[in-house]
């Protein structure tokens, strides 16, 4: 029998297959480059007492208090909570959709259920923006097809998917911002489907070389600090990096303003890169596009999201069945300094985007 070339009996073809695998498996970099692929039967590794890969239900057990005992009693009683609240119509209690509640808020139930209610509200609140999230809508399709917003199918060395900007094919004079809104949330709600992810997090990593004014102003800046600020308190989402390159000066001076919107959790863990050198030293480049220095081209990663997409695309559709009747059983925290402080940053925003009409 003949392998790679040379003569070998059956077993020693075997063993010299074993090698060459492993040999390949060494030289690779720490980035975990198996294909993250939601409709398949996964990737053969063992799974983990949650259902998770073994290290993902480690890394759920360190980071986020989950084990088989808490995971199973919070399921119940969220469930009941939810069947009793007579405020709340229409919503999904399977294990994947809840879990993404309680493990953002660390198995608190009672955080997590407060993310629940603002979620709803949030999609309602903007279902002009929000609702019918359907990647077959002709502006959205192009979107995405085009690579403005889209996510590696590798993951990177500390498990996450990589979620991929490139505000270039952005046209702000074509595209509206209900089109921005809703590949965002399509991509969003299409990660979270993952309950990996959502144990794991997401890194973003963004080019920013054609950013200009009128990317900022097809929104009215009352809708955008609003935006900001519940998205960040409303999306069950864990977000661990954020990465910018290539950043133009007037960019960086709206970001500092809009930043102020943000956790200071959130602000912590975005960094500007000066040069693409500096970005791969915290990003192996295996998980990025080859225009960005990794190995497989954009088209084809896009193309391989857009099927990630396909095969979730009723599910999210069905998200717009869910109501929130009242919300009194949010809880808020707003008091008049917060007040004030948000009408002091609305004022800045107008300003600001007057600043980039005229730069």
């Amino acid at each position: 029998m003949e392998c790679q070339g040379k003569a070998f009996s059956v077993p020693q073809c075997r063993q010299h297959t074993a090698l060459l695998l492993l040999k390949q498996f060494e030289t690779m970099t720490t980035t975990r480059v198996i294909m993250s692929y939601q409709w398949s039967a996964g990737n053969g590794e063992k799974p983990g007492m949650l259902g998770l890969r073994e290290e993902v239900a480690q890394v759920a057990n360190r980071e986020l208090r989950e084990n088989k005992s808490i995971r199973e009693q919070s399921l119940q009683q969220f469930r009941e909570w939810i069947r009793k609240n007579q405020d709340i119509c229409s919503c999904r209690t399977d294990d994947n959709f809840l879990l993404r509640f309680l493990r953002v808020k660390k198995f608190s139930l009672p955080m997590a259920q407060q993310v629940l209610l603002k979620y709803i509200n949030f999609r309602q609140t903007f279902s002009h923006l929000l609702y019918n999230l359907d990647y077959l809508i002709p502006s959205v399709n192009e979107l995405i097809s085009s690579g403005y917003m889209y996510v590696s199918p590798y993951r990177d060395s500390s498990g996450r998917r990589v979620i991929l900007y490139n505000i270039s094919k952005f046209d702000p004079h074509k595209y509206t911002n209900a089109d921005m809104a809703k590949v965002h949330l399509i991509t969003y709600e299409v990660l979270i489907e993952d309950e990996e992810s959502q144990v794991m997090g997401f890194t973003h990593v963004g080019d920013i070389c054609q950013a200009s004014a009128a990317h900022a102003t097809i929104w009215s800046p009352t809708e955008f600090t609003t935006l900001v600020r519940w998205g960040e308190q409303s999306l069950p989402l864990r977000h661990k990096e954020v990465h910018l390159v290539n950043v133009p000066s007037a960019v960086r001076y709206f970001y500092d303003l809009i930043s102020s919107l943000m956790s200071e959790k959130i602000r912590s863990r975005i960094k500007i890169h000066e040069c693409m050198e500096s970005l791969w030293k915290r990003v192996d480049p295996k998980v990025l596009p080859k225009e960005l220095g990794g190995s497989m081209p954009m088209v084809e990663m896009i193309d391989l999201w857009k099927k990630e997409i396909s095969a979730k695309r009723e599910r999210i559709l069905h998200l717009d069945n869910m109501k929130l009747l009242s919300t009194k059983s949010i809880i808020t925290r707003r008091n008049n300094q917060q007040n004030e402080n948000s009408s002091l940053m609305i004022n800045n925003l107008q300003g600001s985007f007057r600043k980039l009409e005229v730069d």
